[in-house]
C-alpha cells in the first residue's frame, strides 16, 4: 500500500473514531423531566408532553408551557433576590435543593425510586423541608411519581401519581393519642386528657391533614406564580381552585387545589391567605385553624419560604406573630 494512501487511511480512521466519540450521550428520563420543568427556553415543557396531550392542547386553544416556563424563570430570579440559591442535580439522591442563608432555611426534593425499564422510566420523588438544619416534617408524607416514556425518540411525561401518607408512628400523632388533648380556657366547654381515645386520634389526624394541608397551598403558590408571574403570589383560595368547573386553567381558577381545600375549610381546619404584597406579590402567609376545640389544638402556617410553623393556642394570629417551627 502507497504510504499516501495508507497515511489517508488511518486519518480518515481517527477522524470517525473522534466523531462517534463526540456525539452526546442520550438523554435520561431525569434530565428530560428537569429539562421539562426548569428549562428557561421556551417550548420545553410542552417538548416533553406526549404528542396525543399536545394535540388536544392544540385544540383546545391553550398554550401549554410558555407562561409556566416564563413564570419559573422569574421566580428564580426572585428567590435569588432573597438569599435562595437553586440547584439542580441530573444524578445523585437530590433532584432540587433551594437554600436561603438568610433564613436558615432550605428545601429538597428527593429522588426515593428512579426504575428505568426499557422505554419506560418511574421516578418518585419526596420533598423535604429545613430550618436551622432540623426537619419540618410532621408525618404528613407527599411523593410523586412520574412516569416517564420513550416516544419517537424522545422522553414524554406520560403520567402523575400523588401520594400523601400520614405517619401512624409520628412522636406528635402518638403523643396525642396517647393523652388526648387540652384546650386553653376561653369560656366554651373544655376537652380534657380524659377525652376518649377515638377522640384524641381524630384531632390529631385532623392536625397532620392541616398540615398537608398548608404544604399543599405552599407548593400551589410556588406553581401560581410561576404560571401566573404578572400576579405573582395569589391571597384567593379560590383562585388555587376551580377543578370540576369546565373549561381550561386562568389566573382565577388555576386548578391546583381540591375544591375542599379550595372552600377555606378542610378536616376541621380553617384555611386563610394574607400579606400578599406587591404587584405582582412576591410574599403571602397562610394559615389553618381548628374551627372548633374538638377538631385539634394547634394552629399552623407558612409563607414563602415554605417553613411549617405551628402555634400551642389554636390561634392563626399567634402562629403567624410566634409560630414555632415544626419538628
Amino acid at each position: 500500500m502507497a504510504p499516501k494512501r495508507f497515511f489517508t487511511l488511518i486519518f480518515n480512521s481517527l477522524f470517525l473514531l473522534l466523531s462517534a466519540s463526540a456525539q452526546p450521550a442520550p438523554q435520561t428520563a431525569r434530565q428530560a423531566l428537569l429539562e421539562m420543568f426548569f428549562s428557561k427556553t421556551p417550548g420545553t415543557f410542552q417538548k416533553h408532553l406526549p404528542q396525543a396531550t399536545r394535540a388536544a392542547l392544540r385544540k383546545s386553544g391553550a398554550a401549554p408551557g410558555t407562561s409556566m416556563l416564563d413564570g419559573f424563570s422569574a421566580m428564580v430570579s426572585q428567590l435569588s433576590a432573597r438569599g435562595q440559591q437553586l440547584q439542580t442535580f441530573e444524578v445523585g439522591p437530590t433532584l432540587m435543593l433551594i437554600e436561603d442563608s438568610q433564613a436558615h432555611t432550605k428545601f429538597e426534593i428527593t429522588v426515593e425510586r428512579d426504575d428505568l425499564r426499557g422505554d419506560e422510566d418511574e421516578i418518585e420523588l419526596s420533598f423535604h423541608g429545613y430550618k436551622d438544619g432540623e426537619t419540618q416534617t410532621a408525618g404528613a408524607k407527599v411523593r410523586l411519581t412520574f412516569t416517564m416514556k420513550q416516544e419517537a425518540g424522545s422522553w414524554q411525561l406520560n403520567e402523575v401519581m400523588v401520594a400523601v401518607g400520614v405517619s401512624l408512628t409520628d412522636p406528635a400523632l402518638l403523643k396525642a393519642m396517647a393523652t388526648g388533648f387540652k384546650t386553653t380556657s376561653t369560656g366554651s366547654s373544655q376537652i380534657s386528657a380524659s377525652a376518649p381515645p377515638a377522640m384524641a386520634g381524630m384531632s390529631a389526624a385532623n392536625e397532620a391533614s392541616a398540615v398537608g394541608g398548608i404544604r399543599t397551598l405552599n407548593t400551589a403558590e410556588v406553581s401560581y406564580a410561576a404560571t401566573y408571574p404578572e400576579r405573582g403570589f395569589t391571597c384567593a383560595l379560590s383562585e388555587l381552585g376551580g377543578m370540576g368547573g369546565g373549561g381550561g386553567p386562568n389566573e382565577h381558577k388555576a386548578m391546583l387545589i381540591d375544591p375542599r381545600l379550595a372552600g377555606g375549610k378542610k378536616n376541621g381546619y380553617v384555611f386563610a391567605f394574607s400579606g400578599c404584597d406587591g404587584n405582582p406579590a412576591s410574599r403571602y402567609s397562610v394559615s389553618a385553624a381548628p374551627a372548633d376545640p374538638s377538631s385539634g389544638t394547634r394552629a399552623f402556617c407558612s409563607d414563602e419560604s415554605a417553613v411549617v410553623r405551628f402555634s400551642p393556642d389554636g390561634r392563626a394570629e399567634s402562629c403567624l406573630s410566634a409560630g414555632k417551627p415544626m419538628q
